[in-house]
Parts: C-alpha cells; sequence; structure tokens
C-alpha cells in the first residue's frame, strides 16, 4: 500500500473513532480524549526527552476535577494561565527564539501548561451550559477539517509566499487565507443546522480556530524542530503521532472555551 493509500485509510478510520466517540455519549468521548491525553503526554514527553509519571498522573486527577466541577473559580484560574502560557509560546514562536527546558521542573511545567491544561479544554468543550453538546464539538471539527484541507489545496496550487519558513516550509500565506475563507464559508453553514450560536458567533468561532490553530501547528513544528524530529509519533501512518493530529485543535480548544462561555 502506497503512503497516500495509507494517509487517507488512517485518516478515515481516525475521522470514524472520533465521529462515533463523540455521538455515542459523553463518557465514550471523555474516555477517547483522555487516551489521546495519555498517549500525547507520552509523545510530548519524547520530544523534550522526559521521563517521568507526574504529567500523567497530574493529568488524570486535573481532568478528574475539572470534570467533577466545571464551573469551579479554580477553572478559570487554570484557563488564565492556559492562555497566557499560549501567548508566551506565539511570542517565542514569533521572536524566533528556543523555546527552553534545561530541568525536569521547566519540563514538567511545560508539560503541564502548553499539554495537559490544553487538553482538559478540549474535554470539557462540548460541555456548554453544564449539557453535553457533541454537534457543538463536530461543529469545530468541522471548522478545523475545513480549514486544513483547504489551507493544503489553496497553498498546493496558489501559494507563492511563506508563512512561516523556519519553521514550517510547506505552509503559505494564500495556503492560510484559502482556508480562512472556506472555514467561514463552513460556519456560515453550520449556522444554519447548529443553532447554539448566532452566524456572526460561528463566524468568530471559525477564526478563532483557523487563526489560533494555524499558530498551535505552527508551535508544534518549533517543538519538533528543536527535538529534530519530523512527526511526533508513528501511531498514525502517514499522519504521524496524536500529537501532529490535535496540534491545531489543541491549542484553539482554549480560546473557543474562553470565547463560548465567557464572552457570548
Amino acid at each position: 500500500m502506497s503512503n497516500f493509500l495509507r494517509r487517507i485509510f488512517s485518516g478515515i478510520i481516525y475521522v470514524l473513532i472520533f465521529i462515533s466517540a463523540i455521538l455515542f455519549s459523553k463518557e465514550s468521548y471523555v474516555v477517547l480524549i483522555s487516551l489521546f491525553g495519555f498517549i500525547g503526554i507520552w509523545e510530548f514527553s519524547k520530544m523534550i526527552k522526559f521521563k517521568n509519571i507526574i504529567p500523567y498522573l497530574f493529568f488524570g486527577l486535573t481532568l478528574f476535577l475539572m470534570l467533577k466541577r466545571p464551573d469551579n473559580y479554580g477553572v478559570t484560574v487554570i484557563l488564565i494561565i492556559t492562555i497566557l502560557s499560549s501567548v508566551y509560546l506565539i511570542y517565542q514562536l514569533y521572536s524566533k527564539k528556543e523555546i527552553i527546558f534545561l530541568n525536569d521542573r521547566s519540563k514538567l511545567g511545560l508539560t503541564i501548561r502548553y499539554f495537559i491544561f490544553s487538553m482538559c479544554f478540549l474535554v470539557l468543550l462540548p460541555f456548554y451550559k453544564g449539557i453535553y453538546n457533541p454537534y457543538l464539538v463536530i461543529s469545530i471539527l468541522v471548522l478545523i477539517w475545513v480549514n486544513d484541507s483547504f489551507a493544503f489545496l489553496v497553498g498546493k496550487n496558489f501559494g507563492k509566499r511563506k508563512l512561516f519558513e523556519s519553521v514550517s516550509p510547506k505552509k503559505t500565506i494564500e495556503g492560510f487565507i484559502g482556508g480562512l475563507v472556506f472555514a467561514i464559508i463552513a460556519s456560515f453553514i453550520i449556522s444554519k443546522y447548529n443553532n447554539d450560536f448566532s452566524i456572526l458567533n460561528w463566524c468568530i468561532i471559525a477564526i478563532i480556530v483557523c487563526v489560533i490553530g494555524t499558530i498551535g501547528d505552527l508551535v508544534e513544528s518549533k517543538f519538533k524542530r528543536q527535538a529534530k524530529v519530523k512527526d511526533s509519533g508513528t501511531i498514525m501512518p502517514g499522519h504521524g503521532g496524536v500529537l501532529d493530529r490535535l496540534d491545531s485543535l489543541l491549542f484553539a480548544a482554549p480560546f473557543v472555551y474562553l470565547y463560548i462561555n465567557f464572552i457570548i
């Protein structure tokens, strides 16, 4: 089987598992994302050369407490920490400074702020106003996938100017704009079938997903370049690891959570 066919096949399996878990029940969604979280911790730990059981235990405990009391003020504090940490990573990306983690303490802090907290908000995303809403997270996934697909297609056929060549030489400005435009179009269509938010709010969510998600992809690429690896893992043939597939959604999740729970 060629690499192209393996990529298509594994991608279809990934989407089917993801959608099935979301629609089946809130428990199956939490279990699947938790599994992705533990695998992602393992992949990220390999990249930063961090061998410790604490991140796995911390993720399990934090996720349990956040699911138990999603309206607790502690969740808001964690959200603020996550957003500020993401903003600092964006600064490090655009200032072209190396992300420093010299000892186990700094590696643990980075793993918690960059991956674990963001993963927890990905789990909380469909629990809107205390009710599990599977179509909310499916709509956000559709925006991510539309953005990724059309950014690739437009970039491949029309891309000339590099978006951030030092980190991801294949991404182009034309591709980014193409992905954003088609995601906004998709948000208009979604608003016709999903009445959780207005057309304007779905449009803003699409912009957040595209802009922050693209930056999240670049941040993960920066980590991989520093680690001198092509992919975070090999669990998905042709796609890399779990972190490679979730990088955009992972980075965007806290910002979307902030918007739909505190701004709308």
